[in-house]
């Protein structure tokens, strides 16, 4: 009995359950859309992370950045002397940030409470300066030329013209990385697409691995060797970046590193995976307390330095999209709840009669929230189905987000002590712009979200009329008889 006058009900009433159902169907699908562009934006914001980091790495430890006008190195370039139109080089091996922790500091990270593994890596700028000078021409007056007077010096007047220097400064990075647990650090963040890896017995080796941009523009490949300040190496695999820009240009053992900078026994970043996600500020806490003249970077630090359109849009779906669907959604609530009630309203002289026929008003109120039930639901299908499209959509059109990374501090110099020209995450110098393609995947857990506001919505507007229809009295309904 319930289920036929629930089915003629409601196609008797088709355009007010089609209103209702509507309402609802419009802040469902706000909120899967809103929801999974959200979750498209932390994805796009993890890939500008994992740029910077390696996968797995949940902080970096870096030297604390040195006070102003401590006497922080500059690069010198010296030439020697030799005969016009010779040509001039020389390159400089420099630690990106000028500042190194001790090889030991690695081990101390190790060892505090919570940090499941820990790897140190030196990060080098190599800058090559080539050129010449060309020695000007003195000329003559005309009139000193023609025997004219001279200077009250006795010598003849003219002026030095021509000459010069012109020279040409490349750069590249260069990333000294432990072959002995790979597994954490910035050649994490790329994959190897020719040749191999490292093997862990190349601690020493003269070995390297290069990117593949790079290799592609110098015109590198696996067996030929690069050179770098005057000592060859020999290319074993290429690497590809899985987003964004690689962490370096070259990747050496972190022994051959330390040689060529002259570091020995130093790193420049301490990377590092904490055995429970959740304590990360915990261990953050610790480190910063057990070892001192540190910096700790975590990926929440990082980014906090994220600008440009993609920071923007994030704001945007967190904040302004997020309370919109909340909006929208109370507003659909209560006008399906309104709505019911009304058609409850109109309904005196139906639901008195049935009272009067013995129908108890549990039953009727049954009635009505198995009606508002079933909106709800139908809203909910036509809801999911739009949020869906709109998503797809999103997803179809890719729009391109710009993310940025600017200085949050530290390192002065070149900067910190890190990959990609910065002392570690978030201690850039120099700002480095990401392009990456917004999209937005729904998740079960999205769409399981969409039902229970759905069904949520439907009890709601039930309970509107359901209050309305357990009020009312078999004589309302004779008072409405013609």
């Amino acid at each position: 009995m319930f289920f036929t006058y629930l089915r003629r009900e409601l196609r008797r009433r088709r355009k007010a359950a089609l209103v209702v159902a509507s309402g609802l169907a419009l802040g469902i699908a706000l909120v899967i859309i809103v929801s999974s562009v959200s979750s498209g934006m932390s994805k796009a914001q993890d890939k500008v992370l994992q740029s910077l980091y390696g996968l797995g790495t949940d902080m970096t430890v870096t030297k604390a950045a040195a006070a102003p006008g401590s006497g922080t190195q500059r690069p010198r370039f010296e030439f020697d002397a030799k005969d016009d139109d010779a040509t001039q080089s020389t390159d400089r091996v420099m630690v990106q940030g000028f500042q190194t922790l001790a090889s030991t500091t690695v081990d101390k990270v190790g060892k505090q409470n919570g940090v499941a593994d820990a790897v140190g890596g030196l990060s080098l700028t190599v800058m090559k300066v080539d050129g010449q000078f060309k020695r000007g021409e003195f000329k003559q007056d005309e009139g000193a030329a023609q025997g004219g007077p001279r200077g009250g010096s006795g010598q003849p007047q003219g002026e030095v013209q021509g000459g010069g220097a012109s020279f040409d400064v490349n750069s590249f990075t260069v990333y000294g990385t432990d072959v002995t647990q790979q597994d954490l650090g910035p050649l994490t963040s790329s994959k190897i697409t020719k040749g191999r890896t490292f093997k862990a017995t190349e601690t020493d080796a003269k070995v390297a691995v290069v990117d593949a941009a790079y290799a592609k523009e110098k015109e590198l490949a696996v067996d030929k060797t690069v050179t770098v300040s005057g000592t060859k190496y020999t290319i074993v695999g290429v690497s590809t970046a899985d987003s964004g820009d690689a962490a370096a240009n070259v990747y050496v053992p972190l022994k051959q590193a330390q040689t060529l900078a002259d570091s020995k026994d130093k790193v420049t970043t301490v990377y590092v995976k904490a055995a429970d996600s959740q304590a990360i500020d915990t261990v953050k806490a610790a480190i910063q307390k057990n070892i001192s003249g540190t910096t700790v970077t975590t990926s929440a630090d990082l980014a906090d330095t994220v600008s440009g359109s993609l920071s923007t849009a994030s704001d945007l779906a967190s904040s302004v999209g997020k309370w919109l669907s909340i909006a929208v959604l109370v507003a659909a609530f209560l006008v399906a709840g309104l709505l019911t009630s009304s058609a409850v309203s109109r309904r005196v002289r139906e639901f008195g009669t049935l009272k009067a026929l013995g129908w108890k008003s549990g039953r009727v109120t049954r009635q009505v929230v198995g009606e508002a039930l079933v909106n709800g639901l139908m809203g909910g299908v036509l809801g999911i189905a739009v949020g869906l499209a709109g998503a797809y959509a999103v997803t179809a059109i890719s729009p391109t987000l710009t993310a940025q990374l600017g200085s949050s501090g530290g390192g002065g110099g070149m900067g910190g002590g890190g990959p990609m020209g910065g002392g570690g995450p978030g201690r850039q110098t120099a700002a480095k712009t990401l392009d990456i393609a917004l999209t937005a995947p729904v998740s079960l857990t999205t769409i399981l979200t969409a039902v229970a506001l759905a069904v949520a919505g439907g009890l709601i507007a039930g309970a509107f009329g359901g209050w309305r229809a357990s009020r009312l009295r078999p004589a309302d309904a004779l008072r409405r008889v013609a």
